[in-house]
């Protein structure tokens, strides 16, 4: 793991020094100190600076994670009362502006991630195979950003070479030049020959770093989101038929816990460690804000194991929960990995809502998928749960069969489609299927990767969003003393409209820069 040790000791130090008390910056200088054209020339300081472009991309998980999995159908956003989050509860009922904290956040951190690729691109001399690979995976992420400003923003500003002075009232770009970068970054990323592939398919140290399949998974998730279904099924085979890459075979429960970092079914995840003396160093707000409103609660016999002071603001509808009894019965292998009902809880754990509570945002279902644990804690710390050592899943093999099926099925190719599929039913211990189709695919997929913030991108680019979430928002659900209240809560604006194809650009962006117009109809 000397790789993975190295990134993030160097991320560390860079957080560290970064966050230092300016006195301490007051010290004498001897001599030139040198600047970015002195630096970049060693193998030590490429792998700095990879450092540094890791760091941007796992420090932009969160504000990403939680901007798209509430304005999807999955969750309600929770919390302790109405209006805990308001923030939280503009995203998830559609009633957010151009000036959204989330939005502006993640907009910027993607840019970030753009920035610290660039530099590498453009101060990196690939003549060793170290620096090479550096060069490869700045290419990657800088299409990985980009990829999601296209699908989120769709004319946010290509940002392809470091701006010099004059060049940063970028104008508003298209979604064809957008996809363009994707593609062009993503190919160059490959054909470098640079970044290595497993060595088998329990191979967890090149896991840690961008790996050859990984791009090639991400180009051809680009190819299918702009209907180059040939392409995709081409690219995504290609990661399929390398056998580097296989579902993860035990308890599919603890698929997402840090049990299975780094696993066999790991594409893409932001690195996690179990490091006491760098603790704060892995601090992440992703899991207590998800876990379950455990103060509302008595936990009963899960006390032992469970993580408790999590915040309760990510919770599964029911009609998530419905649409898993509608494929697998009440009783499914991974139903029950992924969710439980408050009475499942109750009669196996003697969980039970405290006497006089109300959870807002939620329906009596709980999210067993990503319920916080104690093994799974650096450091349990009940009073601000944040540090947990769990890898931050981005990409997982489940997703690179799913995304190759629908590129079969719309290919022509039924065969290969119910193939891959039918892999993925076998592990939710599902009867195969004898055919499939695009309907299917859908929802396999909503239920394989519930919660894995992929959900609204694929609403929108199949055409589904304003069926889906043309209502969401309108009545707001609470749970009390284990019943569900439906409409709890109520907004006259609500839901997605198809101005929310695509997010606002920020406001800010726009008062920066003169050179940038609002999408439509914002």
């Amino acid at each position: 793991m000397k790789v993975k040790h190295i990134i993030i000791a160097l991320a560390a130090a860079l957080s560290v020094g970064l966050a230092s008390c300016d006195d301490k910056l007051d010290i004498p200088k001897h001599g030139n100190m040198g600047g970015q054209d002195d630096f970049y020339k060693t193998d030590e300081q490429a792998m700095q600076a990879a450092a540094s472009l890791y760091s941007s991309w796992s420090g932009n998980y969160y504000d990403w994670f939680f901007l798209k999995n509430l304005i999807s159908d999955d969750a309600w956003t929770g919390g302790g009362s109405r209006g805990d989050n308001a923030d939280y509860e503009r995203l998830n009922e559609y009633t957010f502006d151009t000036d959204h904290g989330s939005i502006k956040t993640t907009y910027k951190n993607l840019y970030a991630i753009i920035y610290n690729a660039n530099l590498i691109i453009e101060k990196v001399e690939p003549d060793t195979p170290v620096k090479k690979r550096v060069l490869a995976e700045a290419y990657f992420f800088r299409a990985w950003a980009h990829f999601e400003l296209v699908t989120l923003w769709g004319t946010a500003p290509v940002v392809d070479h470091l701006l010099a002075n004059g060049e940063y009232h970028q104008p508003n770009s298209t979604p064809e030049a957008l996809w363009a970068i994707v593609e062009s970054d993503l190919t160059t990323a490959i054909e470098m020959s640079a970044l290595p592939s497993k060595a088998d398919v329990n191979d967890k140290e090149t896991t840690i770093r961008i790996t050859l399949e990984a791009a090639q998974a991400m180009l051809g998730k680009a190819y299918l989101f702009q209907g180059k279904d040939a392409d995709a099924a081409k690219m995504l085979d290609k990661v399929i038929d390398s056998k580097k890459y296989d579902l993860y075979r035990g308890e599919l429960d603890m698929l997402h816990h840090a049990a299975a970092n780094s696993c066999c079914e790991s594409i893409l995840e932001a690195q996690k460690r179990n490091d006491p003396e760098q603790t704060w160093s892995q601090f992440t707000m992703t899991y207590l804000m998800m876990g379950w409103r455990t103060a509302l609660l008595n936990v009963g016999d899960l006390s032992q194991s469970f993580a408790l002071g999590t915040y309760g603001f990510l919770n599964p509808k029911k009609d998530l929960y419905d649409a898993f009894v509608a494929t697998e019965g009440v009783d499914g292998y991974r139903l029950k990995s992924t969710l439980r009902t408050y009475e499942q809880l109750n009669k196996e754990y003697n969980l039970s809502q405290k006497s006089g509570e109300r959870l807002v945002g939620h329906e009596g279902v709980f999210n067993w998928k990503n319920r916080a644990l104690k093994e799974d804690c650096i450091m349990d710390a009940e009073y601000f749960q944040g540090f947990q050592y769990i890898n931050l899943r981005v990409m997982r093999y489940a997703e690179v069969l799913l995304l190759a099926a629908e590129a079969h099925i719309k290919g022509g190719s039924a065969a290969k489609a119910v193939e891959y599929v039918n892999i993925i039913r076998e592990r939710a211990r599902l009867t195969p299927l004898g055919s499939v189709t695009l309907e299917d695919i859908k929802n396999e997929k909503r239920l394989e990767l519930c919660f894995e913030a992929v959900r609204f991108q694929d609403l929108v680019r199949w055409g589904d969003a304003e069926k889906v979430l043309g209502q969401q928002g309108k009545q707001i659900p609470a749970f009390v003393d284990g019943k569900v209240v439906p409409a709890a809560f109520t907004n006259a604006t609500f839901g997605f409209k198809p101005k929310h194809k695509l997010l606002p650009i920020p406001r800010v962006e726009l008062e920066l820069n003169s050179n940038m117009t609002q999408n439509e109809n914002w």
